[in-house]
This record gives C-alpha cells, sequence and structure tokens, in this order.
C-alpha cells in the first residue's frame, strides 16, 4: 500500500448532510432530504479520485461541504489528520490556500468587471503580500501560459473568452496560490465534447507537472476514466460502488453504474 494511502491527505469518515424540509404556517419541520447519508472516502497525496453520479446525487454537496460553502450535519474530513468541519471561517481560511475550488461555470465565478490580470493577481495579493508590482505581473504571465493561454491576454475581460479558456482562467486563479488539493466540480459539463478533452488533459498535465491531488466530480464515467486513480459511484446521497477506475469501468458490479456507462459516449 503506498504511502498516500496509509497517510491521506483528505479522509471523509461518515459524512452526512440532511436539509430540513419544513411545512405548515409556522415552518415547523417535518423531515429531512438527506442530501449526503453516510459518506467515507481518502485521498492520498498526488493522488485524484473520481466523484460520479446523475444530478442530485450529492456530489456537489460533498465538494461544497468539504469546503465548508454548506454545513455538514455530521461526520468528518480530516485533512492530513486535522478535522476541518467544526473550525471556523477564520481558522479554516489558511487552509483555503491549500484548498481550492474549481466551479461548473467558469463565467460565473468570474468578476466580469475585472481583467483577467486583476483576478489572477487577486490572489496573489492576499496570499504573497511580499511580491511587488513587477513580480505579480510576471506570475500572472507564467500561469496563463501554464495553462495554455497567452501572456497578453492577461488585460482582457472574461466576457472576450470562450467557456473553455474561461475554464482555464479559473484553473489559473487556483493553482496562483499553490495548493496541494484541486476540487473540480464538473468542470467540464457546460463545455463541447472536444474541449472537455482540452481541459481534461490540461488536468493531467497539471496533476503530473505540480503533484496535485483532486476529487474531480462529474456524471460522466467516460470523462473520468481519463483522470482519476479511483472511482466513486454516488447514487441518492450514498457510494454505491468504488474502486480502480478502470476495474469500475470494465467490470461495473452495480445496476446504477452500469446504467451511467450506458447513458454517456465516449469521450
Amino acid at each position: 500500500m503506498s504511502e498516500g494511502r496509509t497517510t491521506p491527505l483528505l479522509e471523509v469518515c461518515d459524512l452526512k448532510v440532511h436539509f430540513p424540509i419544513r411545512s405548515g404556517l409556522l415552518r415547523r419541520q417535518t423531515d429531512s432530504f438527506k442530501a449526503v447519508d453516510g459518506v467515507s472516502f481518502r485521498v492520498g497525496a498526488g493522488q485524484v479520485v473520481g466523484l460520479v453520479g446523475e444530478s442530485g446525487s450529492g456530489k456537489t454537496t460533498i465538494g461544497r461541504t468539504l469546503v465548508k460553502l454548506i454545513k455538514s450535519t455530521s461526520g468528518e474530513a480530516l485533512w492530513k489528520g486535522e478535522d476541518i468541519l467544526p473550525l471556523s471561517e477564520k481558522e479554516f481560511r489558511p487552509l483555503r490556500r491549500r484548498i481550492q475550488y474549481i466551479f461548473q461555470d467558469p463565467f460565473g465565478s468570474l468578476n466580469p468587471r475585472m481583467t483577467v490580470g486583476a483576478i489572477i493577481g487577486e490572489a496573489l495579493e492576499i496570499h504573497f503580500r511580499n511580491l511587488s508590482s513587477s513580480e505579480r505581473t510576471d506570475r500572472v504571465a507564467s500561469l496563463l501560459s501554464k495553462v495554455g493561454l497567452r501572456p497578453e491576454m492577461a488585460g482582457r475581460h472574461p466576457h472576450e473568452f470562450s467557456g473553455g479558456q474561461r475554464q482555464r482562467i479559473g484553473i489559473a486563479r487556483a493553482l496562483a496560490v499553490e495548493p496541494e488539493f484541486l476540487i473540480c466540480d464538473e468542470p467540464v459539463s457546460a463545455l463541447d465534447v472536444s474541449v472537455q478533452a482540452q481541459i481534461v488533459n490540461l488536468l493531467a498535465d497539471l496533476r503530473e507537472e505540480l503533484g496535485l491531488a483532486m476529487l474531480f466530480i462529474a456524471h460522466d464515467l467516460a470523462v473520468v476514466e481519463h483522470l482519476s486513480d479511483e472511482v466513486l459511484v454516488l447514487h441518492r446521497g450514498k457510494i454505491v460502488e468504488s474502486g480502480p477506475s478502470r476495474e469500475v469501468l470494465a467490470h461495473p458490479t452495480h445496476p446504477y453504474t452500469r446504467e451511467l456507462l450506458a447513458a454517456v459516449p465516449s469521450l
């Protein structure tokens, strides 16, 4: 067993996220919706774990809970052995540099009033305050090149880019703070198939170059196959199948996994 498995970077234990269902004039809670219901998994250093399921299965809820955009009901999320779920926003803030989130909608997550250089440079200003203005400019240019964009594009605004280019900008912004772990929340689902392949290949190259660990959230098992070491199949808030990606894709045992494989074409 590898070191990344014996000492995981992230270990999620029996995570539950339940949302109250209220009814009546007094809006009393009458039930709860179990968006995530007892999920456990581990991500080792430099490992990519794919989290797959249809819309509403709870996969985005898991990702957002791990960065404290959604409050958990119970369970643990151990980052290098420390449970991050009970941390206050102030206590968690230093970890935001280590754990970065790439959103599904690149346009919605980029400030339309800011140039691309300012969007990426903002993270540098917050986390690398000792950098001079020229050093920040050079770092932004380097990051744009790293994700396949030209440095001179730093002066443009998000609306001037295609969907695939905007997702590259989102990736560059995430990389600016030198993270160890990326949560990629369906980063290619809104893109054309040919562009999807380019973004997946980019993430694979960055993983190899920078040693990044990732939780790659998707609804398409074919996309996950190209990037993930292991895959978790999520259905109605529970993991119904897990294992090495190639093994799960070649020999799925759960009917839901077979349905997912049958529903989408190969990338």
